[in-house]
């Protein structure tokens, strides 16, 4: 029997049951626009609770809707909240999964990372960790059918990220995730200013004008925004709200970006 790595957050970040899940990922998807350019090669996401975050992350994800057919792997980075470690952490697991179903995992490509020093195998990394599992269902509902390599990123650089993204970069099979949430807990007025500015910044792709506090998952994204540079790709905001905007109080607010890379 293959090694899954079971839900860690279904039923508080998002439903536990299935149609009730797959229901509120549609509705949020109808919900947000569908423009008819072509889809991204990279996105950021958030990856708070569906209740907060939602709204936004499905302004990124309803621009994936004509990738369908083509995208067959997806690359995921989102950062650790839980456990301390250098590097990027892989998983043994040979799925992943979600009320909606299980997730193979490209354990190929998972192998091929073995010769990079800042990546490991931690399934600890992953046992516990929201932020690579609050896009799961959003991708199961807009693409079907794929495999996963998933990567939770600890204390790296940008450049130790973009090795890796560079390696895994793939052509229009491959489709890159990132996930962040942005300011934490400041008055809402101060966090949409403070998001403003680190939205203005990944639209520069300069990630150094990226505060540390300012978004959680700044180096996964730092490490895209490298990539995007040298490929001369550009960065659009999709969405910018905080909880305040979404179903929470505006005292203390958590900032959520969509934005999309090609």
């Amino acid at each position: 029997m293959s090694q899954i790595r079971q839900p860690a957050v279904a039923g508080m970040f998002y439903p536990d049951d299935p149609a009730v899940l797959r229901r509120q990922v549609r509705d949020l998807l109808a919900a947000a626009e569908s423009p008819t350019e072509p889809p991204p090669k990279a996105i950021i996401a958030p990856h708070a609770g569906y209740v907060y975050s939602g709204p936004v992350a499905a302004s990124v994800y309803g621009r994936l809707g004509r990738a369908r057919d083509h995208i067959r792997r997806v690359v995921l980075l989102g950062p650790s909240h839980r456990v301390p470690f250098h590097g990027l952490a892989a998983p043994s697991s040979e799925a992943f999964r979600t009320p909606l179903g299980d997730i193979p995992v490209d354990t190929e490509a998972i192998a091929g990372l073995r010769d990079f020093p800042q990546v490991q195998v931690r399934d600890d990394a992953h046992a516990l960790e929201h932020s690579l599992e609050v896009q799961l269902p959003f991708l199961q509902e807009v693409l079907g059918e794929f495999r996963l390599i998933p990567l939770v990123v600890g204390d790296a650089s940008y450049a130790e990220v973009r090795e890796v993204l560079d390696h895994l970069w793939g052509g229009e099979e491959t489709l890159i995730v990132i996930s962040s949430d942005l300011s934490h807990y400041h008055d809402y007025d101060t966090a949409r200013a403070l998001d403003r500015a680190t939205s203005v910044a990944i639209e520069a792709l300069a990630p150094e004008r990226i505060d540390y506090d300012h978004a959680c998952g700044r180096t996964p994204v730092g490490g895209l925004l490298q990539a995007a540079r040298a490929r001369g790709l550009h960065a659009h905001t999709l969405d910018l709200r905080n909880s305040g905007d979404t179903a929470g109080p505006r005292d203390r607010v958590v900032g959520y970006g969509a934005y999309a890379i090609d």
